[in-house]
């Protein structure tokens, strides 16, 4: 129904599309490859960025290294929505997402980074996403993996480390 001049609308759906196809067809092991999951990510990305205000400034690096291990499905996207839920919304001042990837010596790391106006303290975290993320992780990679949350400054922060190998 999107007409052929509309690409961005058929982008959007192309990307849609692409999401759904993961999560029903190729997340059924326990581990999938990682560059799958950094497809998801930048799927996901790309589709929030069409609902944001163009001041809003979103940025996803991930290095080449991030590549050529397994990771368990969907992981890390829920620091990501995260962001997205609460990233600030400043007249005047910069609002942002930050997204970065890095994989040495066996170890990934993964940070998202959000302005936020919320200025609740760095322990008081009462979504449930955050909670069941932290279960898995704990289940999955038990003193395998090191997270550390921060909230301060108008700046959410969460850095997670990974021991893959």
């Amino acid at each position: 129904l999107i007409d052929k001049t509309n690409s961005g609308a058929r982008n959007a759906l192309h990307k849609f599309s692409e999401m759904l196809r993961y999560q029903l067809y190729e997340m059924n092991d326990d581990k999938i490859p990682v560059e799958k999951e950094i497809r998801y990510l930048n799927d996901y990305v790309d589709l929030q960025k069409l609902r944001n205000d163009p001041g809003y400034s979103v940025s996803f690096t991930c290095e080449p290294s991030v590549s050529g291990f397994v990771i368990e499905p969907l992981l890390l996207i829920p620091f990501v929505e995260n962001a997205f839920k609460h990233i600030s919304h400043f007249k005047g001042q910069l609002n942002y997402i930050r997204i970065a990837m890095n994989y040495t010596d066996g170890e990934l790391y993964f940070e998202v980074e959000n302005s936020t106006e919320e200025p609740a303290a760095a322990t008081d975290y009462r979504g449930i996403g955050l909670t069941n993320v932290k279960r898995r992780l704990a289940l999955l990679y038990p003193v395998k993996h090191r997270l550390e949350i921060s909230n301060k400054n108008q700046q959410f922060k969460v850095a997670l480390r990974i021991k893959i190998k």
